[in-house]
């Protein structure tokens, strides 16, 4: 009963914060997953490979519902964020291949560093100004969101392509869905609005998370026990999340998430050493 309980927590929980702030929510299941299974043995069967293929079943539910949410809201560019899937779909592919060879050290190590990466980014996300160095008429894309205002920003398909087969490698290697690196190359390089950079860092999740969870399930690194629990209680977190996103400050999740991923990264990248 204590399993599921716990299990209910993480799915809603990192579903919930994660659809409020476009990162999917991976980043908060994965280290929780080992912490509980591989440091406590409150959870059986867990290596970092498992939990990581787990947490990719589990995003893909959770950037469905969201994207179906922020959709209905007109907050998902379809047209042009699509173009980030030709480098995010391979790259998530090799990263799932990749991390088999991921050990409890290496990956502590490894997810430390990223997590303090991404809580940086957080962190200095509003005080970079975007990149004017695409502004170009032929990369020029247009966007209407659901209050009727038009949006122009820059998204030229080689750069878009390089940087999203790096962070789709590491979407399938650690299983956290790609939208902590995706949401801020948006808003930073490509100049997305914020709230349109969220509904279409989902979208994105939502199909790299099919892509990874492929390469996982085909290595046998998925505990679906705790899967079908963790879908269940992502679902009702995402549409919770969804209606959260319109009616408070992400500001407040962005500073609560970044804090906690800093702490967690510093404390994994210690445990790597010890």
């Amino acid at each position: 009963m204590l399993t599921i309980i716990l299990l209910i927590l993480i799915g809603g929980l990192s579903a919930i914060l994660g659809s409020i702030v476009g990162i999917g929510g991976g980043i908060i299941i994965v280290p929780t997953l080992i912490y509980l299974g591989v440091e406590n043995n409150l959870l059986e069967g867990i290596t970092p490979q498992i939990a990581i293929g787990t947490s990719s079943v589990i995003l893909i539910v959770t950037g469905l519902t969201s994207t179906l949410g922020y959709l209905k809201t007109k907050q998902v560019d379809v047209k042009n964020g699509s173009i980030f899937l030709f480098g995010l779909l391979p790259g998530s592919l090799i990263g799932a291949l990749l991390s088999r060879y991921l050990t409890l050290e290496s990956f502590n190590l490894y997810f430390g560093i990223f997590l303090i990466i991404v809580s940086i980014l957080l962190i200095i996300r509003n005080k970079i100004k975007p990149f004017k160095i695409f502004d170009k008429p032929k990369y020029e894309r247009s966007y209407v969101d659901g209050t009727g205002k038009k949006y122009h920003y820059s998204v030229p398909p080689l750069v878009a392509f390089i940087a999203t087969l790096f962070i789709g490698t590491l979407t399938g290697l650690f299983g956290i869905g790609g939208g902590a690196l995706m949401t801020p190359l948006m808003l930073i390089v490509f100049r997305f609005p914020p709230h349109v950079a969220v509904g279409t860092s989902m979208m994105m999740i939502f199909f790299t998370s099919i892509m990874s969870s492929a390469g996982h399930i085909v290595q046998g690194h998925v505990a679906w026990s705790y899967a079908i629990v963790l879908i269940i209680a992502s679902y009702f977190g995402a549409k919770l999340g969804v209606k959260v996103n319109q009616s408070i400050k992400s500001d407040t999740v962005v500073f609560l998430l970044r804090t906690f991923m800093l702490i967690m990264g510093i404390y994994l990248i210690i445990k790597s050493f010890l």
